[in-house]
């Protein structure tokens, strides 16, 4: 059994891709080729935004906005320690301060409650300038955007989806990619619309966001590209990666129809799943669920691997407690929540190929 699926899906759309690929060797342009074209307009008549704008990797799409925002030194970002390292990685990248905010033990999102007194605490000690909030859709379920963006309105933030595992979620009529001033995704393979290599994206409706991240993801330039105006990277999707998203696409919204069916499944038989608020729909990105100690999690590893069934742990250290962030000074028990789900959750395998009998199979050695 296979954690995550990728070559019955393969198998499924292979023909079109020979057929998109051929034709990018047909016209050799590689880098911003007319696919990478193709696919910003296919994106954003999706999340129905007016600029979705491709770029190398989700952690770019991250990056990319902070940088058009002139975020560094003295700049405090609020962002949750639960979730993979690349959220507060962009921030310390350019110097600024990543301030961790502790999660909901339901959804493993970012707690608004809390959010808000950090914002309040970093403007009481005065020495950092709040600048941004960063929430994460963690394993595909949206935060609570409405609360987030009245927090950010009144304190005057901008605010970063962070919908790496999220793509093709809702809230209400709304597609993740569409929240906050702007949005970004990941399209790593792993991902529920992944590529063959590294990818993501950037959504937003804001004109002048979406030109300057034009800019910046080809080193600061706009229409001389031997003038950089800005200082920039190379952040560029390549035509491969944006043909095969293009095939992808075309069965996108069926393969969230199966993660859901197998999701359901998983609900009606086993106990602590992350929880999805009413009128949110998740991407189902991972399937995690909360075991009661740290001890019954390693004896269901155990029980699911003697089956030959694979199981991750996301994520075993919190990031207010890795090397990376040490300087910070944050210590065990700032955080008690995103603590207590490190010790506790364990991700299931979770794809669109998966089978009613697998996950029978997967509940049996957990119940």
């Amino acid at each position: 059994m296979d954690f995550i699926d990728l070559k019955t899906q393969q198998n499924r759309i292979r023909e079109g891709l020979n057929v998109r690929f051929d034709r990018i060797f047909e016209h050799g342009a590689y880098i911003m080729g007319p696919e990478v074209t193709e696919l910003e307009e296919k994106l954003a008549d999706y999340c129905d935004v007016k600029h979705a704008i491709s770029c190398s990797s989700g952690t770019d799409a991250l990056l990319i906005p902070l940088m058009a925002w002139n975020v560094g030194p003295g700049d405090a970002v609020f962002t949750t320690p639960f979730t993979y390292v690349a959220t507060a990685e962009v921030i310390s990248l350019l110097g600024a301060t990543p301030v961790f905010v502790d999660v909901y033990e339901s959804t493993f999102n970012i707690d608004c409650e809390k959010l808000e007194l950090a914002i309040e605490n970093t403007i009481s000690e005065g020495k950092l300038t709040p600048k941004a909030i960063i929430p994460v859709d963690l394993f595909g379920v949206p935060a609570r955007y409405r609360l987030i963006e009245e927090i950010a309105k009144k304190y005057d933030l901008k605010v970063i989806e962070d919908a790496a595992q999220s793509f093709g979620a809702t809230i209400g009529n709304r597609r993740t990619g569409t929240f906050g001033d702007v949005a970004s995704t990941s399209f790593y393979p792993a991902k529920p619309l992944g590529c063959y290599g590294d990818g993501g994206a950037i959504f937003t409706n804001d004109d002048n966001l979406a030109s300057k991240c034009k800019a910046i993801r080809i080193h600061g330039t706009t229409t001389d590209k031997y003038n950089s105006e800005l200082i920039g990277l190379n952040g560029r999707l390549d035509s491969m990666q944006a043909a095969v998203l293009l095939e992808k696409l075309t069965i996108f919204d069926e393969e969230l129809d199966l993660r859901q069916n197998m999701s359901n499944h998983y609900r009606k038989n086993l106990q602590n799943c992350q929880y999805i608020p009413n009128n949110y729909t998740s991407s189902h990105a991972l399937f995690s669920i909360l075991l009661h100690s740290s001890q019954k999690r390693e004896e269901v590893i155990h029980k699911l691997s003697e089956n030959k069934i694979p199981s991750v742990i996301y994520y075993k250290t919190p990031l207010h407690l890795m090397d990376a962030f040490s300087s910070l000074g944050y210590k065990e028990g700032d955080f008690p929540v995103s603590e207590g789900l490190s010790e506790r959750i364990l991700s299931l395998p979770m794809h669109p190929y998966l089978s009613k009998g697998d996950v029978e199979l997967i509940i049996d050695q957990i119940q």
